[in-house]
């Protein structure tokens, strides 16, 4: 049994990618009895609604959640008690960096383009005085002392991928997402991650901040994305992409589940619950769904 979750961002309506990834975590949580939650991950790009919605959208599909809804806006004092955790230990440190002068920087020996190259690490009191005299705001970031960090994912096996001094706190005070949802996750008692393949490079520097703080190591499984016709990322700009839509257009939210069950290689149930039955994440396919927009029926092509 592994407790799961879904985790949104209410910065908008779901769209069929994110509705799918939803439907694989609920499937992966219910099929071995497990619970699973609903967080809103809304430290940032909040709409008005899109939260409700969301929720809605969700229930039409069939898919339920065991209560309470969390929501990360209203953790602000966890995530403080962590940091100062990591600051008692001498694991953090302010940056000054602008996003332009990282961009700019030279990166460190054998780093991934886009890691911070630690430019502030060892500033000196007096240059992090003239900073702020200069009125910049610091970041606090995390002092790794790894390099890279391994995971296990469910459907990629190990996976090992690099590991930065991440923000823990940004400049203008905000929480940082990575430690937000590292502290939620444990806090939850989540034992397994189920979410798009895209955040498969950044897992390894989540798991090891948990390691840091001393929390139980989680589960992952990185399913394939949605794509457009394209070949892209499907995104709500690349037509009737959410359920309001498909419901414009005359699909009931059941016939939706049943083209993202078929994307999935799973029977076109009549209930979700018929799918835990046939669900097993051994045969999921691992190749992207790539969504062409019909104009009055929803067409799953494999690609």
């Amino acid at each position: 049994m592994a407790d799961g979750r879904f985790a949104p961002s209410p910065s908008g309506d779901l769209h069929l990618g994110n509705l799918r990834t939803a439907l694989l975590a609920w499937l992966f949580a219910r099929s071995t009895g497990s619970r699973f939650r609903l967080r809103f991950d809304d430290l940032d790009r909040v709409r008005p609604g899109a939260a409700q919605r969301q929720r809605d959208d969700l229930a039409a599909l069939g898919i339920d959640w065991d209560p309470p809804v969390w929501r990360q806006s209203e953790r602000a004092s966890a995530y403080a008690d962590a940091i100062t955790d990591l600051a008692d230990r001498g694991a953090t440190y302010e940056c000054y960096c602008t996003r332009r002068e990282i961009q700019q920087a030279p990166s460190a020996p054998h780093a991934p383009p886009g890691a911070y190259p630690g430019t502030c690490r060892n500033l000196s009191a007096g240059r992090r005085a003239e900073l702020q005299a200069d009125g910049r705001r610091p970041a606090l970031r995390l002092r790794a002392t790894v390099d890279e960090f391994t995971v296990i994912d469910d459907l990629r096996g190990r996976y090992t991928g690099s590991v930065d001094d991440l923000v823990l706190r940004r400049g203008d005070g905000v929480v940082a997402y990575n430690l937000a949802v590292v502290v939620d996750d444990a806090a939850q008692r989540i034992e397994q991650v189920v979410r798009g393949g895209d955040l498969l490079a950044s897992t390894p520097r989540q798991a090891y901040l948990a390691s840091v703080l001393g929390l139980p190591p989680l589960r992952y499984a990185h399913v394939p994305l949605v794509l457009n016709a394209d070949g892209r990322r499907l995104a709500k700009r690349d037509g009737a992409v959410t359920l309001a839509d498909r419901r414009a257009r005359g699909q009931s939210p059941a016939e939706v589940r049943r083209a993202l069950s078929h994307s999935l290689d799973l029977p076109a149930t009549d209930t979700i619950e018929q799918l835990l039955t046939a669900f097993d994440p051994d045969k999921l396919p691992r190749s992207p769904w790539r969504y062409t927009d019909a104009r009055t029926t929803l067409t799953p092509r494999l690609t």
